[in-house]
């Protein structure tokens, strides 16, 4: 199994330090706002690699952290005249429930910032011992200069940070590359007590704390947005590695941006997508698809069509499942047809295909062409003369396999007739689509068939067609109906 390494720029084999385990911490979220896709992308991400390692028998402790205390935080809360304290804890809640909804499990440990104050406050005078940092009128800083090997991770030097640096006018820092790690209160504002007067924790202070706390040092996986690469990276990094003198983290994964119309998402664009937004429009599922339908370190592009897509892709697996007739437990069969042959081959070696592109970097886009694959080839048995037999040991693999899909992905272990009447409900509900009126004008072409008056039959299609319906005549003489 390998793995692509920030720190390295390589893909490497992937060894955890203990042999059967992995502690892994994947940066959260700031909860001073509702969170856009780009933050579910991050989620899904990584809850897909803790579930792909469990899969392959390791033992995972998984860390995600809440920021529940920042500079944001502070300013919305002000703005709305709103304790800083009940605004985190409801965009924490709105936080955790849009991730279950949208199937990803809930790590091992989810620590607070605020929980955590004391941890951060040893660091940073471990720091302060080991001459990485110094105390100031304003707060603590860390000496970036006197830390060796800064910009490792993100492939920075000094000279090229120090061209851009900037120091803010409240700051009394003795360069303008070092960053905060205590900063002292203004009036009004949360405080913690310590050694250096009350305040509170600079950002990145917090993640390395925390994940040190709960996984040791090192821990084999650290992972995030590749927006954190710098500086906040970069900056636990140099904090955790400055304060115990040993390695932070093994491997260090990054996902991609997510953009929205092939431009980046942000508020002053207009194009700023919330989870909640996009899943009062599509199923969960649909999005999940989506955000894996993409290597994680590509960048993905959210358009109508790419997420009509993604729907289209998933509801096909369902229905896929709805033409199968109950699973039967058998021996597999003697195959009679060339395409019996094909499907028994295929899904002989169908686990092994999909954790071959898993175990190359988490490639969840081969992983699902491996699945529409056995779609594309059980759709085209299912329409050809079959066997009973035959159908119900094909059944019982796709069963199999479904449960193998849902402990990996996340995805795919829904009802089928269920997701699929869900599925067609908000569609007709976003399409102003009357479902009476689509079974009146279903009736009417099928009595015009039976008359031979196919003008009319073709016209009633043709109605149905540019209303966004689209039909399936069943052998049986019945007609299935979806909405496009």
């Amino acid at each position: 199994m390998k793995v692509y390494n920030t720190l390295t720029g390589n893909k490497e084999e992937f060894v955890p330090l203990k042999k059967g385990h992995v502690g892994m911490y994947a940066c959260g979220v700031t909860v001073y706002d509702s969170c856009h896709i780009g933050h579910a992308r991050a989620a899904v991400a990584f809850d897909v690699v803790a579930r792909y390692l469990r899969h392959k028998g390791y033992k995972v402790k998984f860390a995600r952290n809440y920021t529940d205390i920042d500079d944001k935080i502070i300013n919305r809360a002000n703005k709305e005249s709103r304790d800083w304290k009940e605004l985190t804890k409801h965009y924490i809640k709105e936080y955790s429930d849009e991730m279950a909804a949208l199937g990803n499990l809930k790590p091992d440990l989810e620590p607070k910032a605020t929980d955590h104050i004391k941890d951060m406050i040893g660091t940073i005078k471990k720091l302060l011992d080991n001459g990485l940092a110094y105390q100031t009128e304003s707060g603590v800083y860390f000496s970036v200069r006197n830390f060796k090997g800064y910009g490792k991770l993100s492939g920075k030097n000094i000279e090229d940070l120090e061209s851009g640096a900037r120091v803010s006018v409240d700051e009394k820092k003795r360069d303008p590359l070092d960053f905060a790690l205590w900063k002292i209160a203004k009036p009004g504002e949360p405080s913690w007590k310590s050694p250096w007067g009350e305040g509170r924790p600079g950002w990145h202070i917090e993640c390395s704390s925390m994940s040190s706390k709960y996984l040791g040092q090192p821990f084999d996986i650290h992972g995030g947005g590749k927006d954190l690469v710098f500086p906040h990276h970069e900056n636990e990094i140099a904090q955790a590695e400055g304060a115990e003198g040993k390695e932070f983290a093994k491997y260090w994964l990054h996902n991609g941006f997510v953009n929205i119309d092939s431009e980046k998402m942000s508020k002053s664009l207009g194009n700023f997508l919330t989870i909640h937004n996009i899943l009062e429009k599509y199923e969960a599922e649909a999005v999940r698809y989506f955000l894996l339908s993409n290597h994680y370190r590509s960048p993905l592009d959210y358009t109508e069509q790419t997420i009509f897509e993604s729907q289209s892709a998933v509801t096909r697996f369902y229905e896929t499942l709805c033409r199968l007739p109950k699973p039967k437990k058998i021996k597999s069969p003697s195959p009679s047809s060339e395409t019996e042959k094909a499907l028994v081959e295929i899904f002989n070696n169908m686990k092994s295909r999909i954790e071959a592109a898993m175990d190359d970097d988490f490639n969840t886009a081969g992983a699902f062409g491996v699945v529409f694959e056995v779609i594309r080839l059980t759709n085209k048995y299912l329409d050809e003369t079959k066997s009973e037999e035959f159908c119900g040991w094909l059944s019982h693999q796709w069963h199999e396999i479904q449960k193998m899909l849902g402990n990996i992905f996340g995805m795919f272990g829904s009802q089928s007739e269920k997701y699929l009447k869900r599925c067609k409900e908000r569609q007709m509900c976003s399409k102003g689509i009357d479902e009476t009126k689509i079974a009146t004008l279903i009736s009417g072409r099928l009595a015009a068939r039976k008359s031979k008056d196919f003008a009319k039959a073709d016209s009633i299609k043709k109605q149905l067609t540019d209303m966004g319906v689209e039909l399936r005549d069943k052998p049986d003489g019945t007609t299935d109906w979806k909405v496009r």
